[in-house]
């Protein structure tokens, strides 16, 4: 019996080393969480022995379990805006090239000749689509896509926005005069072509309120609209954006129509000047950069200056994060001791925030390990002996005459 006793702590012991050697051999890998053996007792029993008599003594131990530490790693700056660590709970959703579903704490994300966001194992990184505004519009998790294999379309100008002072003490113009307060601004038609807007400010006689018409040439010319200040200095016509025509000589993109707001323009006793001018089309431009703020929310940077919301990262959690099963490649599986994966955003109710530009540590104690490795040896040691001195005794028992 003492045989068997011995065998089973040499064969725990060696069990509980490999799980170390396993932890030190992955003391540096992104989102590693370490592992412990965990032991069970072995107890004999028959028939009319033990039932708490006792007298019924062990026949050794046996791995239990071999039990996941999800502690918290260190999060470390590394400067990569596709770096991204997560600081509390939860896992990144992957999709793998099998298309089964898989989590991990590993954000060293790279971008593949598609676009798509994929951890060094070439599994896609999972996500929301958003809105304008970087709000999630859907609750399923989809791949992740970048536009890098193509420039983002031009946007059409629909919107101008003109904020400018025009001097009270200006004289009323005379006809045929030149008009000399002026501004002008670039628009963009369909296809992204510049097509360029100039406004002239004139000021009409009028016995009641103040009145300046603004034109797009500095003598004749169009119309834009018509503008009348109370004696305080703010416009009050036109209450709404004018809506207006610019031709455009580009004539396969058709004309621009778009509406001016000039809601914040004002009339006050100093000089003219223009203090903004702005518009809302661009055109087509190239990827070239992206940021992932403390909600996942992805936000690319283009050529032509835009930038725009392009999804967010997802995030699961588990009920029971020690029953996920390991994949390798620092991946784990959802198993029925898990539970369904939790999905949702990142810092929403037990979901971590995320850094980007930082990826997380293992959690993996050197110094803790090595200790564990001596006691472990020394346990292992300790069970040799066991036999040995099984052996002399059953030696001796031999030899009897």
């Amino acid at each position: 019996m003492s045989f068997q006793t011995g065998l089973a702590g040499l064969n725990a012991s060696s069990r509980s080393l490999d799980v170390i050697g396993n932890n030190i051999a992955n003391a540096n890998t992104t989102g590693m969480k370490s592992s412990r053996a965990e032991f069970n007792d072995l107890i004999a029993s028959s028939l009319g022995i033990g039932g708490g008599s006792g007298t019924q003594g062990g026949i050794g131990v046996a791995v239990g379990a071999i039990a996941q530490q999800f502690t918290q790693g260190n999060i470390t700056i590394t400067g990569n805006n596709l770096d991204v660590a997560i600081n509390g709970g939860g896992f990144f959703q992957l999709t793998q090239s099998d298309g089964s579903t898989a989590y991990t704490r590993d954000g060293s994300f790279k971008l593949d000749k598609d676009g798509y966001i994929k951890t060094n194992t070439g599994a896609f990184v999972m996500g929301f689509d958003t809105d304008l505004t970087g709000k999630p519009t859907s609750t399923t998790a989809t791949k992740r896509q970048l536009p890098t294999t193509a420039p983002i379309a031009a946007s059409a100008t629909t919107l101008i926005g003109a904020e400018f002072n025009l001097d009270a003490r200006a004289a009323v113009a005379t006809a045929g005069a030149v008009r000399t307060e002026g501004t002008a601004i670039t628009l963009y038609d369909s296809q992204g072509s510049e097509v360029p807007l100039s406004m002239y400010f004139e000021r009409v006689a009028t016995t009641t309120t103040d009145n300046w018409d603004v034109y797009d040439a500095p003598t004749g010319g169009t119309l834009i609209a018509s503008l009348s200040f109370g004696a305080d200095g703010t416009l009050t016509t036109p209450a709404a954006p004018v809506s207006f025509t610019v031709t455009n000589p580009h004539t396969v993109a058709g004309d621009i129509t778009a509406t001016i707001d000039f809601s914040k323009a004002t009339q006050y006793g100093s000089s003219f000047a223009v203090s903004n001018l702005t518009q809302n089309g661009y055109a087509p431009g190239e990827l070239t950069g992206l940021n992932i703020n403390e909600s996942g929310v992805i936000t690319a940077r283009y050529s032509n200056g835009q930038t725009q919301y392009n999804g967010q990262l997802a995030l699961a959690d588990f009920r029971n994060v020690q029953g996920l099963q390991p994949l390798g490649g620092n991946a784990w599986s959802a198993t029925f001791a898990s539970g369904n994966a939790l999905v949702g955003s990142p810092g929403v109710g037990r979901m971590g925030a995320i850094r980007s530009g930082a990826l997380e540590e293992s959690n993996v104690d050197l110094t803790a390990e090595l200790v564990n490795m001596m006691t472990a040896q020394r346990s292992y040691q300790a069970n040799a002996q066991t036999i040995k001195t099984q052996d002399q005794i059953m030696s001796t028992l031999v030899n009897l005459r």
